[in-house]
Parts: C-alpha cells; sequence; structure tokens
C-alpha cells in the first residue's frame, strides 16, 4: 500500500502534558502526506485535535512553545473548593480568544472529543456544539479541573474511562487508523530532563520569578515544582492526597488503555512512554514535540518495512 495520501482517522490519547506530543505526531503525518480526516481525542488529545481540525495548530504551538513555567502559572485560576484544585475557565478563555470558537459540526475534519459522565459511569462523544465547550469538558481532570455540567450529566476527563478512544473512528470512511497511546510502558531513556536540578525541584529562574507573585500563585508554583520530588523521596513513602488521586489516575487509564486496544486496535499506534515528563510541564513544549515527531517517524518506518515484507510474500 502507498501509504502517502492515505485518508486516516487520527486517535489522540490523554496523559496531561505529554499531549503536546500530539502536535509531533500530526506534524510528520503532514510532513508524510497523510490525509487527516476524522480526529477522536480524550483530554489533551481532544484539545490538540480540536485545534488542528480547526486549522489554527500552527498557531497555537507557536504560542506554547514561547510559554514560560510562569506563564503556565498564569493560566491556572485556583478554585479554593474542595471539588478541585482549578477553575479551568481562564486557559479555555486564553484558547478562545487565540484561536476563535467555532461550532464542531463547520469543521471541515470530522471531530469527537470524549469525556466521562460520572453520573451514569459511561463514556460521552462530543461532537456537536461549540467546539471549546466539547474540549473544556474532555480535559476536567478530577480533582485538578473542575468539571462540568451539561443537564444531567456530570463530565470529568475522557481518559478516565476511555484514554485512547478509537470507537467513535470505527465507521469513518478512511484507509488507516492511527492511534497515540501516552501510557505507553516507561523507557529507560525517555525522560526529557537531563538535569538534577529539574528532577529534584530545585529553583530556576522561572520558578524564582513565580515565587515573587502573589501568594496563591507561590503555593502553585511550589506543588508543580515539587511534584516529582515529592512523589518520589515523600517521607516515609507517603504521599499526599491529591498525589495519590493522581498515581490512582494514571493506574486507572493504564489498565482502560490495554483493554481498548486489546478491544479496538488500530492499524498504526504511536506509543509515547508514561515517564517521558510529569503532568504540568507545559513548558517544555518543544522538546515534547520533538519527541512526538521523531517517535511516529519511528512507527511509519516500521509500518513500511512489514508492509514491504508482506507484499513480498504474497509475491512470492
Amino acid at each position: 500500500m502507498d501509504i502517502e495520501k492515505t485518508p486516516v482517522s487520527l486517535v489522540l490519547g490523554s496523559g496531561g502534558a505529554r499531549g503536546i506530543a500530539h502536535i509531533g505526531v500530526i506534524k510528520c503525518l503532514v510532513d508524510r502526506g497523510f490525509d487527516i480526516r476524522y480526529i477522536s481525542g480524550s483530554s489533551m488529545g481532544a484539545l490538540v485535535g480540536g485545534i488542528y481540525a480547526a486549522g489554527k495548530l500552527d498557531l497555537y504551538e507557536e504560542w506554547l512553545c514561547n510559554l514560560q513555567r510562569r506563564d503556565v502559572l498564569g493560566l491556572l485560576d485556583f478554585s479554593f473548593s474542595t471539588r478541585s484544585l482549578f477553575k479551568g475557565e481562564r486557559i479555555i478563555k486564553v484558547l478562545k480568544e487565540l484561536i476563535g470558537d467555532c461550532s464542531i459540526e463547520d469543521l471541515s475534519i470530522g471531530f469527537t472529543a470524549v469525556a466521562s459522565d460520572v453520573n451514569e459511569q459511561r463514556e460521552v462523544w462530543l461532537n456537536k456544539g461549540p467546539l471549546f465547550d466539547a474540549i473544556r469538558a474532555s480535559m476536567a481532570v478530577p480533582m485538578v479541573f473542575a468539571p462540568v455540567v451539561k443537564g444531567d450529566k456530570l463530565l470529568v476527563d475522557g481518559g478516565l474511562i476511555n484514554p485512547v478512544p478509537i470507537a467513535p473512528t470505527l465507521h469513518d470512511h478512511t484507509a488507516l487508523t492511527i492511534a497515540v497511546d501516552l501510557n505507553a510502558p516507561k523507557e529507560r531513556h525517555a525522560n526529557l530532563d537531563e538535569d538534577e536540578g529539574a528532577d529534584t525541584g530545585e529553583a530556576t529562574d522561572d520558578s524564582a520569578e513565580s515565587e515573587s507573585g502573589s501568594g496563591y500563585r507561590k503555593v502553585i508554583g511550589d506543588y508543580i515544582g515539587n511534584l516529582r520530588r515529592r512523589s518520589k523521596f515523600s517521607e516515609e513513602g507517603e504521599l499526599s492526597t491529591f498525589e495519590l488521586v493522581y498515581k490512582s489516575m494514571a493506574t486507572v487509564q493504564t489498565v482502560m488503555t490495554h483493554f481498548k486496544l486489546a478491544a479496538y486496535r488500530p492499524d498504526l499506534l504511536v506509543e509515547v512512554p508514561s515517564n517521558l515528563c510529569t503532568f504540568f510541564e507545559f513548558h517544555r513544549a518543544s522538546e515534547l514535540i520533538e519527541f512526538g515527531y521523531r517517535r511516529t517517524e519511528e512507527t511509519l518506518e516500521r509500518y513500511e518495512r512489514h508492509s514491504h515484507i508482506k507484499q513480498a510474500q504474497k509475491v512470492s
């Protein structure tokens, strides 16, 4: 099969900041001549996929790659609530101003954002209405961002039930389904950190600058900067309540990913290791995008070699 110009369905999984790698995946596929016609995404997969479907991925990438750690903190609106750490409204407002909102029905590419309805304990496919309303619901990570109320539904992160949402693409009229798993097994050299300061939460210029801000931003900055250090080296191995919830979510997503991929196997699977970066490291966009691009190239090369072998076997 000549995979160039092949119409494909693209499935973009959930995984916090690792979802920035989706940008690299999309850029590689476009550079290789694939025709992305349908996108299904959970959480960050819904965000990146929706922005690409709206034709604004280049603008989003440029904005994202210019974010510093202090800028990320400025996008977080502390909720002062027992339901979540952040409201999640400020980041959506900023993205609407940057990208511009639109209706999903008006997109030139088919798009579905997947959320989880905790009242009915089932996944919900959002493929109509305002784009960023669907993205916001799909990104409502429990304990991190406030849930979204939609009628009698209480919607949270789609990755809770379906971290790699292949099912919405099953009836797409495309030749290939390409999925991106952000919860793939850990790899020894996958972590982007090269220095001990980043790994232990030691102060950097950005973190120092954030400490000069308001009190709540210092609290958030300290929390994010020390997330990995505290999760690894907490006294007596104990985790905070939030860290325990986060690790539990990661465990659920990993298990659910295995089940979903066993039930719906894509034609190509791009695997991004779960230890690539921590949940909040959005300021490392350039590195994450580069990793996504490189990993997609490697996946396509393996697919092409396998296809050539199968074709040769048929000829012989």
